[in-house]
């Protein structure tokens, strides 16, 4: 519950942060005051709007940066409470998991030919390596 409050806080003061901000002048608005763009700015006061906006953005700003901070150190410390959070997947937990095939690092051989005979289907790739077996190791330093 104190989430779902903080979230509806967060929302807010981040759209009262972009009101203020776009309230606020630029640094170049004071070249036109010249030409009769200032009288707006007596609705705040004498000094115009820069100190009640800018202390009013300031103290938002702050809010905002430490309901962020809490809200994330609230969701980390309920994260490694809980331990590994089980989802539910839906239709794909439903689906059964084969068991872990053992590998032993070595590739079956393919079935042996009866004697004498060689296959007529068998890859040239493969006759080759049969072939490189059979002939003798070459001689070192030769």
């Amino acid at each position: 519950m104190l989430i779902l409050i903080l979230n509806v806080v967060y929302v807010l003061l981040a759209v009262a942060m972009i009101a203020l901000i776009l309230m606020q002048r630029g640094a170049g608005a004071q070249a036109g005051s010249g030409f009769g763009g200032g009288a707006s700015a007596t609705v705040f006061g004498s000094r115009g709007a820069s100190n009640f906006l800018s202390k009013s953005t300031k103290w938002l700003a702050v809010a905002f940066f430490v309901i962020a901070l809490f809200m994330a150190w609230h969701a980390t410390n309920r994260a490694t409470a809980q331990g590994p959070v089980q989802q539910d997947l839906g239709v794909m937990s439903q689906v059964p998991v084969a068991p872990p095939v053992e590998t032993t690092g070595t590739v079956p051989a393919a079935p042996a030919a009866p004697a004498g005979e060689e296959p007529a289907d068998q890859p040239a790739d493969q006759a080759a390596d049969q072939a490189a077996d059979q002939a003798p190791p070459p001689r070192q330093g030769e």
